[in-house]
C-alpha cells in the first residue's frame, strides 16, 4: 500500500521507521529480533526492507510526515558506526521538501499513541487507511471513524513534538555525541 500512497504519516515510539532505516540499522534490528533465522533469511529481510524505499526514488514520492520518540535517536541500535549512519540518514531525509521529521521529547508526557507505532496512508480515491503495530502483531484499519480518530491522535502528537528545526538540532547533537 505504501507504494500507492499519496501521503504517509508515521509515528514510531521505539525504532526508526522501516522506510527510513539504513541497511545496517535494519540488519541489527532483524538479527536481534529473529534469533533463529539464518544469515540468508536475515539478509533477505533486509533487502525487502530496503526495496520498500524505492518509492523515494520515483518521480512523485508521497508526502511523508514522521514523528519519532526521542528514545529512537538516543538508543543505540547496532554499532556506534551503524547509529551514526542512521542519524545522518535521518538528517538527509529531513532536508527533503516532501518530508517532515519531528522528534517527540521524552518529557512531552502521556499521549494516546504510547502503546505502539502507527502509519496512516492517504490513498488515491480511497481515503485513508491506518496500520497499527505492537511487538508481535499488526492491524490494518480501514473503518473511517477509527482512522479519523487515529489521524486526530497523530495530529495532536505532531503538535506536541519539536519543530523540524529543533528536531534536526536534537538529532545533530546526538550524532555529534556518538
Amino acid at each position: 500500500m505504501e507504494s500507492k500512497a499519496l501521503t504517509i504519516r508515521e509515528w514510531s515510539p521505539t525504532v526508526v521507521p522501516g522506510l527510513l532505516q539504513t541497511a545496517s540499522y535494519a540488519y541489527a534490528l532483524l538479527r536481534e529480533g529473529l534469533p533463529r533465522a539464518s544469515e540468508a533469511e536475515v539478509q533477505n529481510k533486509v533487502r525487502q526492507r530496503m526495496d520498500r524505499q524505492e518509492l523515494w526514488r520515483g518521480a512523485s514520492p508521497p508526502d511523508l510526515s514522521v514523528v519519532v520518540c526521542e528514545s529512537v535517536i538516543r538508543r543505540r541500535v547496532g554499532s556506534e558506526d551503524t547509529m551514526r549512519k542512521q542519524l545522518s540518514a535521518l538528517l538527509n531525509f529531513a532536508e527533503k521538501r516532501t518530508s517532515l521529521l519531528q522528534v517527540l521529547p521524552l518529557d512531552a508526557g502521556t499521549h494516546s499513541l504510547m502503546d505502539g507505532s502507527l502509519s496512516i496512508l492517504g490513498m488515491p480515491g480511497e481515503g485513508m487507511i491506518a496500520y497499527t503495530e505492537g511487538v508481535r502483531s499488526g492491524s490494518i484499519i480501514d473503518e473511517p471513524t477509527e482512522v479519523r480518530a487515529l489521524a486526530r491522535s497523530y495530529d495532536v502528537l505532531s503538535a506536541s513534538a519539536l519543530s523540524r528545526e529543533r528536531s534536526a538540532r536534537m538529532i545533530k547533537c546526538q550524532l555529534e555525541a556518538s
